[in-house]
Order: C-alpha cells, then sequence, then structure tokens
C-alpha cells in the first residue's frame, strides 16, 4: 500500500505559472500526473520514473516539466490556459510505467486525492 498527497495548487490567471508536488510514503517505480476538468474524463499529463525518464502528453507542448525526487513527483507548469483547470491527481504503480499508446488511468493502482488548478481569463 502507498499514500500520495498532492500540494500546490491554486488559481492563477492566464500566463501564470504553478508547480505541483506529490509525495508518497514508499517508492514507487513509475509515477504520474493526471488532471479532470469540469465535465471530462481523466487525462493523463505526464510520468516520472524512479530512474528519471520522463514522458508526456502531446497537449504539453512545452509548457510543463515532470520532475522526480525519490518520493516525491512534481509538475511545474507555466503558460497556463484557463482550459488547463481542473483537479490534478497524482498516481502510483509498482512497475515501469506504460508506454504512451498504453497509457491509461487504469494503469495505476494508488492514487491521491488531488489538488485544483483554476485558471482564469
Amino acid at each position: 500500500q502507498v499514500q500520495l498527497v498532492e500540494s500546490g495548487g491554486g488559481s492563477v490567471q492566464t500566463g501564470g505559472s504553478l508547480r505541483l508536488s506529490c509525495e508518497t510514503t514508499r517508492d514507487p517505480y513509475c509515477m504520474a500526473w493526471f488532471r479532470q476538468g469540469p465535465g471530462t474524463e481523466r487525462e493523463w499529463v505526464g510520468t516520472g520514473e524512479e530512474d528519471g525518464q520522463t514522458q508526456y502528453a502531446e497537449f504539453v507542448k512545452g509548457r510543463f516539466t515532470v520532475s522526480r525526487d525519490n518520493r516525491k513527483l512534481h509538475l511545474q507548469m507555466s503558460s497556463l490556459k484557463p482550459e488547463d483547470t481542473g483537479m490534478y491527481f497524482c498516481a502510483a504503480r509498482f512497475a515501469p510505467c506504460p508506454n504512451i499508446r498504453s497509457m491509461a488511468s487504469s494503469a495505476f493502482a494508488f492514487w491521491g486525492q488531488g489538488t485544483q488548478v483554476t485558471v482564469s481569463s
């Protein structure tokens, strides 16, 4: 079992930046960020493996950076847009991260409660 706790959410204006963090009680091989906007399905944002490798969803387009520091996963977000608004969740699994084509929330067994990000225009 592992617990994940997200922090760093908040409200910013368009073009602003936020840094989210997720801290775990164990050291999972793969950690990920997902997000869910109002009325939308949960979507994958990016992953960070124990060895430092990262993957990103296409919509990130260089605006977001994932970094892994042992039991912590960070998400540095810049050039934020209103469509980035949503609840951001941290997830973990004790296996290598799925490849991008297989990435899905169902691949992760452990989840945090989420942290809200609101971007106003």
